[in-house]
């Protein structure tokens, strides 16, 4: 295998599949089926999952909510999320440990990264919820510290496109995917991947990005086997 611990970003709207808000259950069968793939080829993975399909705290701020406010429900919103995960893969076999970065001990473990790190080892899918614990940050930001503090190998962001365009591939048919791309020439370009602070921080730690279509069946394995899905982005 290429890589031997990822961490995997999916956004919560990837969860809604079809419906207009919420948890779509053979969306994140699928999901939770393509995790187990990628588990028993022996590949150890740590999981970040926005709340976009519950809450997003910017959405609640731009109505008049109080930001701080907004974000603490998005946390939360990802917490669920990850429960809703959790629950598909253990389901179907696979052992797995809910982190959140808020203390909700109740459903959850604390976030504890030298625990996380000896879940991987023993071959346990770890999901972190709660974004980074802190309002004004995003969940791209969360799972680009999450990686590094784990010590993970790349950032596979799965999202309903399959790859990094030139433009919005479903706005302008003109538009052509890069198979590779650097950091300089993303911000040169102005391509939007990640938000700036989690794009800079996985910039600085010269930690890969791959960008790729989540809901494209057995592409989450070609990934870590080292095939060329999507499109890697690197120093």
């Amino acid at each position: 295998m290429k890589y031997q611990r990822i961490l995997l970003k999916l956004s919560g709207e990837a969860l809604m599949g079809d419906l207009q808000y919420g948890i779509d259950p053979t969306r994140i069968s699928q999901y939770a089926e393509a995790i187990k793939e990628v588990v028993e080829s022996g590949v150890e993975i740590a999981i970040v999952i926005g709340g976009g399909n519950i809450f997003r705290g910017v959405s609640g701020a731009s109505n008049g909510m109080d930001r701080v406010q907004g974000d603490h429900m998005g946390m939360l919103a990802t917490v669920i999320n990850g429960l809703a995960l959790q629950s598909a893969l253990e389901e179907i076999g696979v052992p797995t440990r809910l982190q959140s970065a808020i203390h909700i001990n109740q459903v959850a473990e604390p976030f504890i990264r030298r625990k996380a790190m000896r879940h991987l080892e023993k071959g346990r899918v770890v999901i972190f919820g709660g974004g980074t614990g802190n309002p004004y940050f995003t969940t791209d930001s969360a799972a680009v510290l999450r990686a590094i503090e784990i010590q993970a190998d790349v950032i596979l962001k799965g999202t309903r496109v399959d790859g990094i365009y030139t433009a919005d591939p479903e706005k302008d048919a003109a538009a052509t995917k890069f198979d590779t791309i650097t950091f300089n020439e993303v911000i040169r370009k102005g391509l939007k991947v990640m938000d700036t602070t989690a794009f800079t921080l996985s910039q600085e730690n010269e930690l890969p990005i791959i960008v790729f279509d989540m809901n494209t069946q057995g592409n989450l394995l070609r990934i870590v086997r080292g095939e060329a899905v999507g499109t890697i982005v690197n120093a």
